[in-house]
Order: C-alpha cells, then sequence, then structure tokens
C-alpha cells in the first residue's frame, strides 16, 4: 500500500516505524529536514521536506497514484486542509486525520465529503480519556481494551497471593464461575510470554491477560486479585485538553480535584465544570497535595503535556499516599523507564492513536487494533468473510486453524451472542473474532489468515 504520512512528530514517526516494517511504500512529509534525516537513516522510507498542506509538496510526496493520507501534524487545520487538498486535486481514497480540539469534533456536519472529505478522525485526547475512564471503572486492572463496541473486554491484571485461581490450573476456572464465561489470552512472567493451555498454573505477580463479556469483567477479576475497593476520589494534574476532557466524564460519578498552574484556564475549568474542585498551583508542590489530602485520594493522575512533570508529580503523589497513580508519558524511552518505579500505570497516547491507525492500513477485514505491553504484544478484532472455499477461518474449528506462534482466540462475537473460544468452537461468516497475539510480528499473518480467497463472489 502507498501511505503518506504528514507530520514527523511522535506519532507520525512511531506510525511511519510500525508501516515501514509491513512491506508499505512509505512517504514521510515535514518541514524540518533534521527530523526526517534522523528517521529516514533509522527506516527505509522516502522523505520530503515541506509544508504538509501544500499541493506541490504533496504531489511531490506521490498524491496522485496514493492509496492512503494520515495526516498528523501538530495542527488541526493543517491536517484538515491537507485531506481536503488530496480529495480535491489527487482523489486520493482514504483520507486520515489526527483532530485534536473539541471546538472541530462536536460539529460532525464538518466531516463528511460535501465539507471535509475526512475519512477517519484520529483524536488521542479522547482515546486516552476513554482508556483511563475504563481503569478508573476497574480498579486494579491495568489494561481495559474494548472490542465489538464493548461487548467484549480484554482486561490485563496482576495475580496476587490469596486470589482463588493463584496457583491452580487454568481448566479450574470454569469450576470456579461456571455462570461467567471468560478465557486466558496470555501470561506474562517476569515479562516472558506464556501461551495459557488447561494445565497452566498461574503464580502470584504473573500479568494475566483475559477475554470476558463485559458484565462478567469483575467476577474475572476477584478469581485472580482481591479485588479493590471502588474508586471515589480522583486527582488530575494538568488542565488541558485531556485534563478537561477527564474531569468533565467524571464530574457525575466521583469526587474531582483538578490541578493546573496556569491562572486563565483554572478560570474556564471552574465556570466549565459543575462539581470539580479546580486549583491554582503546581501538581508537584509537597504542601499543596498533602493540604489537598493526596494521602485520601484513590487515583492521582498525571497528564499535563510535560512528561517530567508528569512523572515527578506521581512518585511525589504514590511517596505522600495516593493509593494508585497513572502517569501520561510521551517518550516512549520514558515508559520502559518508569517499569520498575513506584508509578502503578504508565500511558502512552502513542500507542493507543497507533492502533485506531492501524486499523484501516490493514489488509482483511480488521476493525480494531489495540497496541499491548507499551507496543511488544498486539490484540486484533477481525470479521470473518467467504465460505468454507474462499476463507481460511470460515467453517473450521479453532483448533483446525493454522494460527501464527503466539496467536489466541480469545473470544467470538456473533450479532449479540459473546461466544467465549473453545477448540471446537467453529467460526461462521460475519463472525467477530477477538485474537491475540503475544509477538506484533505475526500482524501480517493473522491479516492474510482472514483475507477472502479468489473463490469468494
Amino acid at each position: 500500500m502507498k501511505i503518506i504520512i504528514l507530520g514527523a512528530g511522535q506519532v507520525g514517526a512511531s506510525v511511519a516505524s510500525n508501516l515501514a516494517r509491513e512491506d508499505n511504500d512509505i512517504t514521510l512529509v515535514d518541514a524540518d529536514p533534521r527530523v526526517l534525516q534522523d528517521i529516514q537513516d533509522r527506516l527505509d522510507l522516502r522523505t520530503v521536506v515541506g509544508r504538509a498542506a501544500s499541493p506541490e509538496v504533496l504531489q511531490r510526496a506521490g498524491a496522485e497514484d496514493a492509496d492512503m493520507i494520515i495526516a498528523v501534524t501538530n495542527s488541526d487545520e493543517t491536517n484538515m486542509v491537507a485531506c481536503q487538498v488530496a480529495y480535491t486535486l489527487f482523489h486520493t481514497p482514504t483520507k486520515i486525520a489526527r483532530v485534536r480540539a473539541l471546538d472541530y469534533l462536536k460539529h460532525k456536519k464538518l466531516f463528511s465529503q460535501e465539507a471535509l472529505p475526512i475519512d477517519v478522525i484520529i483524536s488521542p485526547e479522547q482515546l486516552v480519556t476513554q482508556y483511563v475512564q475504563r481503569l478508573i471503572e476497574y480498579p486494579g486492572a491495568l489494561q481495559v481494551l474494548d472490542f465489538a463496541d464493548g461487548k467484549v473486554r480484554l482486561v490485563a491484571v496482576r495475580a496476587y497471593y490469596g486470589g482463588p485461581l493463584v496457583g491452580h490450573e487454568l481448566r479450574t476456572l470454569r469450576e470456579h464461575i461456571p455462570k461467567a464465561q471468560a478465557r486466558v489470552a496470555a501470561i506474562f512472567r517476569r515479562g516472558k510470554p506464556i501461551i495459557p493451555e488447561g494445565d497452566t498454573i498461574i503464580e502470584a505477580e504473573d500479568e494475566v491477560f483475559f477475554i470476558a463479556a463485559k458484565k462478567n469483567i469483575r467476577t474475572v477479576m476477584s478469581e485472580l486479585r482481591k479485588l479493590d475497593k471502588p474508586i471515589r476520589r480522583v486527582m488530575l494534574a494538568g488542565g488541558g485538553n485531556i485534563g478537561k476532557r477527564l474531569a468533565q466524564a467524571l464530574d457525575s460519578q466521583y469526587q474531582v480535584k483538578i490541578i493546573d498552574r496556569n491562572v486563565e484556564r483554572t478560570r474556564e475549568l471552574s465556570e466549565e465544570l459543575d462539581r470539580s474542585i479546580v486549583l491554582l498551583g503546581d501538581a508537584a508542590d509537597e504542601e499543596l497535595l498533602k493540604e489537598e489530602n493526596i494521602d485520601n485520594t484513590d487515583v492521582f493522575c498525571a497528564i499535563t503535556n510535560d512528561d517530567e512533570a508528569n512523572i515527578v508529580s506521581s512518585m511525589l503523589a504514590k511517596r505522600l499516599g495516593a493509593r494508585k497513580v497513572m502517569t501520561l508519558i510521551n517518550r516512549p524511552a520514558y515508559v520502559d523507564l518508569v517499569q520498575s518505579s513506584p508509578i502503578d500505570i504508565a500511558i502512552s497516547p502513542q500507542q493507543a492513536t497507533i492502533g485506531s491507525l492501524l486499523a484501516h492500513v490493514w489488509r482483511g477485514d480488521v476493525v480494531v487494533v489495540h497496541s499491548l505491553r507499551h507496543g511488544k504484544a498486539e490484540a486484533i478484532e477481525a470479521v470473518a468473510h467467504g465460505d468454507e472455499s474462499s476463507s481460511k477461518v470460515v467453517g473450521r474449528a479453532i483448533d483446525q486453524i493454522k494460527l501464527p506462534k503466539g496467536t489466541t482466540i480469545g473470544a467470538i462475537v456473533r450479532g449479540e451472542d459473546v461466544i467465549i473460544a473453545h477448540h471446537d468452537t467453529v467460526i461462521e461468516s460475519d463472525d467477530h473474532v477477538i485474537l491475540f497475539l503475544v509477538d506484533k510480528k505475526r500482524v501480517k499473518e493473522v491479516e492474510k489468515l482472514f483475507q477472502v480467497g479468489i473463490t469468494f463472489i
């Protein structure tokens, strides 16, 4: 596939890195030649220096025969205009744009073929807001991801000493909770993946990924760890785009405090938020945190644009008694750095954004992609099409399908029904199949598995 990526910032570079490894023809456009040179030294792709929305620059980048344009510059306006130019002058089939401002996003009519012809809008702020909301909804979870419009969720938890299933074989899960079906998709023990079998024994400190219908999540979590107390008090460090959205989303159900050091921004937040307490100050100010009862806070979430400030304020909040701390981190190197720190959960906007983008790039009907364990693993929702003669999966039981090494099928959504996958489960046409890959390099093999052969009419 011929893809033009506009913007070589953190998101653009990460997307280029993911797609360049998958035999795509990638051209990266940015106004800064030094950034492009650095990326070109590491990746096999073309680069073009220039303004992303310029017709002449797009033409040089190969827009006349491009299959897709992904506009992820730091400017919403540039991204939108670039898609308009690509559609009007070059008839580019698929146009994806990152749009961050709520001012634009709340007006759906803007993004139609008659107005701004953008096929897919990516909003990192919205993705991160939803991500944090799900973590707050399920205290104790490390990651909570939606599939099939929320009918199925993939949840990661750390198994604790004393959990009913800890120290027992996986096959006993069905005996413990016969009415709440679930499937353990993968286990990571001391950072290394284990493909779960019936006789696999879960150990304390294992990172366990399981798939279940939304209504059964808490029941399954209780088998692996003592359930955390419900969350009541949330403190947010940063009142920017993400902080504001998150406060609005949590305002009615939780006691929310939001700290920001910008006078004008705190004034706006206090006017727009109904119940949240808005504080002017520095989230890394020890006295301020103590005054605001940080030791009685269930979740402290640092979501400013400054990675270093987020890390410092989160570590301080944890030391002062916050029950759980979550930290927004943009730089991939920092994400790995905090793994052994007191920070409970590192949130990467790039990984969330890349997953959304990849679902629109891959061949085969892949509708959802989630990056796991900071990009090392992947969870995919793919739709099965065709019949037994044209498909490698339709009409076959799961144990008859040649899945790539390290890949498991966790669940199937058929209409409104959630079917937890077993070895004899037969896949039908139009099933939504949720797969877990411990090695993301196997993605191309999964993609081919769900492509329909030429006999399908």
